[in-house]
């Protein structure tokens, strides 16, 4: 398989849109492709997988103990750029659902020995150096789509946090929901709150728009329970890269 193409398959994965591009291009080293037939296990339930799981093509169902009516709603209907499976080694297997093939189903699967680069020490860098501005704007995933940043001890303080701290995390969220080839050409910014130097800042991503060439983000700073900033930042495609596909969200069992 095409190197550039797994490439920029794994940067439209939400998953693993925030991890540096290094990243993306070393996991699409070490990725191997499984192919299943129509009802065929990929996973069985309490038993432990391979790994993590990307579906390249075809479609699959998540299945698991409950109301059957429950398990044909859309959220278990997995499909291209959707992900399941888990990387460690202390998964409750007593919790690991199944997942069958509803059709020929090609998938790319990241091994639990190499499931470490999913978490990179730095969400710019692969090996975990920065600049002064990179540590600035790092961020911790909290979850897809969720970031936590901080304000540095010894940076300059001007009493409460605003203005450029606040566009830079947000716009650093928000580009760590897109895929790589996409680039920002636009933001509005709306400033509602003074922040607090001493507690961490969270970024809620909402994903307005995924097409080809351009991609749309809403990006809320919250402390206290409040929304104290607000971003939406578009963004277009390289022009000398290929057109990418759209994609959507699913959950993650790890």
């Amino acid at each position: 398989m095409d190197k550039e193409a797994v490439t920029e398959f794994l940067g439209c994965v939400p998953l693993l849109q925030p991890l540096p591009s290094l990243s993306l291009k070393k996991i699409a080293d070490l990725v191997r492709v499984q192919k299943y037939e129509a009802g065929e296990y990929v996973i069985q339930e309490g038993r432990a997988g391979d790994g993590i799981y990307f579906i390249w093509d075809g479609e699959a169902e998540v299945c698991g103990p409950g109301n059957p009516e429950e398990r044909s709603r859309s959220e278990y209907q997995l499909k291209r750029y959707d992900y399941f499976g888990h990387g460690g080694s202390n998964a409750n297997l007593v919790e690991q659902p199944s997942v069958i093939a509803l059709s020929k189903l090609t998938c790319l699967v990241l091994a639990k020995e190499h499931c470490h680069m999913l978490r990179p020490k730095s969400i710019w860098n692969a090996d975990g150096t920065g600049s002064l501005v990179e540590n600035i704007l790092h961020l911790e995933t909290v979850e897809v789509d969720l970031f936590k940043g901080i304000t540095l001890p010894d940076a300059p303080k001007f009493g409460k946090v605003f203005g450029g701290q606040l566009v830079g995390q947000a716009l650093a969220a928000a580009s760590k929901s897109v895929d790589f080839f996409k680039l920002v050409h636009s933001l509005h910014t709306y400033f509602l709150l003074v922040g607090d130097f001493d507690i961490p800042i969270l970024y809620r991503v909402h994903r307005l728009r995924d097409g080809r060439s351009f991609a749309t983000r809403k990006v809320e700073a919250v402390q206290k329970g409040n929304v104290i900033f607000i971003l939406l930042a578009s963004f277009q495609v390289k022009k000398n890269s290929k057109s990418i596909s759209s994609f959507s969200s699913v959950v993650l069992f790890i």
